[in-house]
């Protein structure tokens, strides 16, 4: 049986290594999954793994699910036990967020896009799907910009804000706009993640990057595949801003869906299909 690494000297609790064999197994929807902490460099990063649930196959592909600014990847869960059906998925809890400790310092998207590198690097994950929601699309977005190898097929879903909202104001409005149509479950993981996991300082350190920030430079400069996704009734990213960024590139394609910003959670299987329906194009 393995032991988890041995703590790092110096590092406060939360910030050392702990392997899969350490954390209680879980289950949702009838996935298992195992949960591990990574530490690359000064950046610590939660991991969830949920093996794929049939005899693996030729050509199955793993998927690498990347959550939103302020959350965690608890609201992916139920998609990531959909896609489990066709290959591997990885839930992460990027640095500062969700079960990831505070890193105390100022952590750019680059920042968080090369801790996601390094993660795939130590899965020996090759070619994996990745996913981005809201933020995550960002992040996403700026990873495969800068390490194309990782990937050859990424998936936007809500894919961040566009030019004229993206101030403070404007875009805390949309959330609690947002928060109206959203069921029930999906506003209390929001609301216990920005309060309470992230925190509201290290919440208020990251927006900046995130308004700072132009996904319409990055998608005419990729060379993987893009399937972005977004729902009809989202009101923080508008169906016309998700459609105009899908022209940018011939390596785009858009779809429309039913359902507020969190579309993953409130259809994770017609989600899972429209993935996979795409994945076999």
């Amino acid at each position: 049986m393995t032991t988890a690494s041995p703590p790092r000297p110096g590092r406060r609790r939360g910030y050392t290594e702990r392997e899969e064999s350490t954390y209680r197994r879980r289950m949702v929807r009838g996935a298992v999954f195992h949960t591990s902490r990574q530490v690359h460099e000064d950046l610590t990063i939660v991991v969830k793994r949920f093996p794929v649930r049939h005899e693996p196959r030729d050509g199955d592909r793993a998927f690498v699910l990347v959550h939103g600014i302020g959350v965690s990847s608890r609201y992916y869960q139920p998609l990531a036990a959909e896609l489990a059906r066709h290959g591997a998925v990885y839930l992460v809890d990027l640095p500062g967020y969700g079960a990831a400790p505070d890193p105390r310092r100022d952590v750019t998207i680059a920042d968080h896009a090369g801790v996601l590198a390094s993660v795939l690097r130590r899965a020996g994950l090759q070619n994996a799907v990745l996913l981005g929601h809201s933020w995550g699309s960002q992040v996403v977005s700026m990873l495969a910009r800068d390490h194309p190898e990782v990937s050859d097929r990424i998936v936007l879903m809500a894919p961040t804000l566009e030019p004229r909202a993206r101030t403070f104001w404007r875009a805390t409005a949309d959330l609690l706009r947002d928060g109206l149509r959203e069921p029930p479950v999906v506003t209390g993981i929001a609301l216990t993640d920005y309060l309470l996991r992230c925190g509201v300082p290290y919440l208020m350190r990251q927006v900046p990057y995130m308004l700072a920030d132009r996904i319409e430079d990055r998608i005419p400069a990729l060379t993987a595949r893009v399937l972005i996704v977004n729902g009809d009734r989202d009101p923080i990213v508008s169906g016309t801003w998700a459609h105009r960024l899908s022209t940018l590139s011939g390596r785009v394609e858009f779809r429309a869906v039913r359902g507020p910003h969190v579309i993953m959670h409130t259809d994770p299987v017609m989600i899972a299909e429209h993935i996979r329906g795409w994945l076999e194009q």
